[in-house]
């Protein structure tokens, strides 16, 4: 069901990889709910994903950017701006990224060239998209910018390796630079703390199939699942959520404020 949350609203979506990423089914809400967008991604993913045919579906156009850039993110702002007939209303940073996860390297041996590399994709970028927003003024007021981020800011999970720092930077980032938008701009800058989904990115990460099931069995709703989040964001997104700022929002299934759930017990005690 649409509601026309989102018409008239003008934005730009990173991260769209497939139809199991979260940017990807974010993007069709959107568009459901008469929102028009760019997309982007860098241009190896979008060698490795069907982006073109969101872009179709959607009636959107592509423009490719490393979000490590600044060069490129400003020709991806500009770009938008044109596109879409003027300011932005709405941002999506879904992008993540750990070298030390792909080529299975330990947390306790680390490659630190490769720690770098994934701290400036999956956190530093999000600084670097909304100073180029800031700077550009390419927002217009009560606009809203969100980051996808995940519980291992907070707590440890051994296997998610040098990504829970990154989204730990990530966070802060977008509680220190929401200050500052929301001052001078009035512009809402959050993250989702999302349920473990079964994302091409996040079925990377070792166990987590057994690690899904564990945070299915706590949540007492269940799983968030990636059109869930799709959902929560297009809220976020919308005038219905104008005041809120500077958060990191668990859309988890309650499984954040879960000590232990009564099927893990019954899990222990069999």
């Amino acid at each position: 069901m649409s509601y026309n949350l989102l018409k008239g609203k003008r934005g730009i979506i990173f991260g769209a990889l497939d139809e199991n990423s979260i940017a990807w089914k974010t993007a069709e809400r959107v568009h459901a709910e008469g929102g028009t967008f760019v997309l982007t991604n860098a241009p190896i993913a979008m060698r490795m994903g069907q982006i073109n045919e969101l872009a179709k579906k959607t009636g959107s156009e592509i423009v490719p950017a490393d979000a490590t850039s600044e060069e490129d993110l400003e020709n991806l702002v500009a770009k938008a701006v044109e596109i879409l007939g003027g300011k932005l209303d709405f941002v999506l940073h879904s992008i993540g990224m750990s070298v030390n996860v792909r080529k299975g390297r330990a947390y306790t041996d680390e490659k630190y060239d490769f720690t770098t590399k994934g701290w400036d994709v999956s956190a530093l970028s999000f600084h670097k998209v909304m100073q180029t927003l800031y700077k550009a003024d390419a927002m217009n007021e009560w606009g809203s910018i969100v980051a996808l981020t995940y519980m291992a800011a907070q707590r440890t999970f051994p296997d998610y390796n040098d990504m829970a720092d990154n989204k730990a930077y990530l966070e802060s980032v977008a509680r220190s630079f929401g200050y500052f938008f929301g001052k001078d701009k009035k512009v809402r800058v959050n993250t989702i703390s999302q349920s473990p989904t079964p994302t091409t990115a996040g079925q990377g990460v070792k166990g987590f199939d057994g690690f899904i099931s564990y945070a299915e069995k706590m949540s007492p709703l269940g799983n968030a699942s990636a059109q869930d989040c799709a959902d929560y964001t297009v809220s976020l997104f919308s005038d219905l959520t104008k005041k809120v700022t500077m958060q990191n929002l668990f859309h988890d299934g309650g499984f954040s404020s879960t000590g232990v759930s009564q099927e893990v017990i019954e899990e222990f005690t069999k």
